[in-house]
């Protein structure tokens, strides 16, 4: 326990790497108590156990057995890494790749490693691979970028598009399922571009930036822990991670599959939208709590939108009975996730069980 008298959380990942392939079998033997344990995380992901038991309303002792055992199968991780503003300036780039055949995994890993990318998923349709690439100091820096990126061995082709202005970011996708654990007036947590980009370097000094490269390996780890690890005292480290938190310089991801929740069909979506209706259709699809990302893009009057859905059909129903019928929105081409390495700069721990295993 702390000195407040709350159970602290427990360490976010298993002894040993920092991330291991997700074992799937778990997956199938999650039970109604696991998912909900994943949403509040989703919420919150350093929430002391005590704080999600009272959330999904079960014993202490049962949350944080299955709340660790969760996080050791590598269903979900906790990492907390500093807002996207926190570097100073920037600008995005939604870059969809064809790879040669049987390179798309490969494609896909290389770009993962690459710092600068904060998103990698392969993905089905006209393209093999779609990512997000940040570029630090502008877009006029975008060339140097992407010389050594286009040559990873297997891009046939690369296409790319400026991220102009982004309208939701969604960290609890989950709630869509759980929302009453949380009640009707509960403050939901979406990013917005003025958000992301509330925080600057100043906010951070070197004892900064040491706590969250503790919390980026580890996001449930103790602050007595980075304490010791970093030669300052808990009641400091507690302090200016909270400072951190309530100026929006730091965001803290729980990565889970779509799978563990149950939910079958994770979309990404480009509508083309009438110019003098792009705001409009924007406000109406960031109401959609299915909707986890939603941005415009330079390109075509566009907005790349994330659906995540439980079914095939109700992506159908979403796409039928809402999204044709807004005022504005001219027509939609869509490409659906199969497997993503990398969100928020952070890789998840699963799809390296995707990786083909060495020859003999």
């Amino acid at each position: 326990m702390d000195a407040h008298g709350e159970i602290v959380p427990a360490r976010g990942l298993p002894a040993g790497e920092p991330s291991g392939p997700v074992k799937h079998p778990a997956l199938d033997k999650l039970t109604d108590l696991d998912k909900r344990i994943v949403v509040a995380l989703q919420r919150d992901g350093r929430a002391s156990w005590r704080t999600i038991a009272e959330v999904v309303g079960a014993p202490v002792t049962t949350v944080a057995r299955r709340g660790q055992q969760l996080i050791t199968d590598g269903v979900i991780r906790i990492a907390a890494v500093p807002a996207l503003g926190a570097e100073g300036p920037y600008d995005s780039f939604w870059v969809r790749i064809n790879a040669t055949p049987g390179k798309h995994l490969a494609v896909a890993a290389a770009l993962a490693e690459n710092p600068d990318v904060r998103f990698c998923t392969l993905v089905t349709g006209s393209f093999d691979v779609v990512a997000e690439l940040v570029v630090r100091g502008g877009a006029t820096r975008y060339p140097e970028l992407i010389t050594d990126l286009q040559s990873i061995e297997g891009v046939a082709r690369w296409r790319s598009d400026l991220i102009m202005h982004v309208y939701k970011v969604s960290l609890d996708w989950g709630r869509q399922l759980y929302g009453e654990m949380f009640g009707n007036g509960e403050e939901v947590h979406d990013l917005t571009s003025a958000s992301l980009e509330d925080c600057a370097p100043e906010h951070f000094d070197s004892a900064d930036r040491a706590i969250l490269d503790a919390l980026r390996v580890d996001g449930r780890e103790t602050f007595s822990a980075i304490a010791e690890q970093i030669g300052l005292n808990e009641s400091s480290v507690r302090r200016r991670f909270e400072r951190m938190r309530a100026a929006r310089c730091v965001d803290v991801l729980a990565l889970v599959p779509s799978a563990a929740l149950g939910m079958g069909a994770e979309t990404l979506l480009t509508v083309t939208v009438a110019p003098d209706r792009l705001e409009q259709v924007a406000q109406e699809l960031a109401r959609y709590p299915f909707v986890r990302y939603l941005a415009a893009l330079l390109d075509e009057n566009a907005l790349l939108c994330e659906v995540i859905t439980p079914t095939v059909a109700d992506l159908y129903s979403f796409t039928r009975e809402s999204l044709a019928h807004l005022d504005g929105v001219r027509g939609w081409s869509a490409n659906m996730e199969l497997l993503y390495l990398k969100r928020g700069f952070v890789e998840t721990p699963w799809w390296p069980a995707e990786l083909p295993a060495p020859a003999p």
